[in-house]
């Protein structure tokens, strides 16, 4: 298997990255930070203001032949684990780039992937601003199943 991008040419990316993001940040007023991984990884924190949820965190990571995208929705569930899975394997239908998955801790994140050969200014625009909508869409619904005792617990005593 041959190396798809090597070093120069993902170097080349990786500065293009730099600056599409630096162009987000600067366009759009939800975009609260974006940061670096460690020096000799190649890797992204894009930090959202969300509405539903307060904060939406965007990890991007360039590898050789893809960028890989995901974002934390919520912890394990307390309750109800199986209807919550069941409600988010539905929701995958109608998703676009990204699905749901059980990820450390059983914890749930949106997740997804593309070809570096893909990937452009809007591509990344749409990555994060899919990853975006969609957690707003679905953090809610999700939370109310696997932890629907805290909530009306915390609704009752409020």
């Amino acid at each position: 298997m041959s190396d798809l991008h090597d070093d120069l040419s993902l170097g080349a990316l990786e500065l293009q990255i730099d600056a599409w993001l630096a162009a987000l940040k600067a366009d759009n007023d939800a975009v609260l930070a974006v940061d670096r991984g460690e020096p000799d990884e190649r890797r992204w924190y894009v930090r959202l203001r969300g509405v539903e949820k307060d904060f939406i965190t965007v990890w991007l990571t360039l590898g050789q032949r893809t960028l890989q995208y995901e974002t934390y929705i919520m912890p394990a569930p307390e309750e109800r684990q199986a209807e919550l899975y069941e409600h988010l394997l539905r929701r995958n239908h109608g998703l676009v780039g990204a699905a749901f998955a059980i990820g450390a801790e059983d914890a749930v994140y949106l997740v997804g992937s593309l070809p570096v050969s893909a990937l452009d200014h809007g591509e990344l625009d749409r990555v994060v601003g899919s990853l975006y909508a969609y957690a707003e869409r679905c953090f809610r619904p999700a939370l109310q199943i696997g932890f629907a005792s805290r909530l009306a617990a915390s609704s009752s005593t409020g």
